[in-house]
């Protein structure tokens, strides 16, 4: 149960992340996948597991791949606009050319 808990705080964040990285249509869509990654939290947790395919379920698991193109994209343009990524990759220019 912990690791759930632990994909849905994940998930809560993307939408930043997508606001940061310049996509505000994919922080709307994530927005709304969140709730019913929350919806089909709580359902689990207090009744019973909701059918295969349906909606909260299907909003639950685009929830976890969105969130997770949001975490590969911020850690991209992380590693992108670091100093110590540009310097080295003018290095390899600069050997490349010479």
């Amino acid at each position: 149960m912990g690791a759930i808990v632990m994909f849905l705080l994940l998930a809560t964040v993307a939408p930043f992340l997508f606001l940061q990285s310049r996509k505000p249509a994919f922080a709307v869509v994530q927005s709304i996948l969140l709730i019913g990654m929350w919806l089909y939290f709580f359902q689990v947790m207090m009744y019973s597991d909701p059918g295969v395919f349906s909606a909260t379920w299907s909003m639950f698991y685009l929830g976890l791949i969105g969130a997770h193109v949001a975490w590969v994209m911020f850690i991209v343009s992380t590693v992108k606009s670091s100093p110590a990524y540009q310097d080295s990759l003018n290095k390899e220019k600069e050997t490349l050319l010479s």
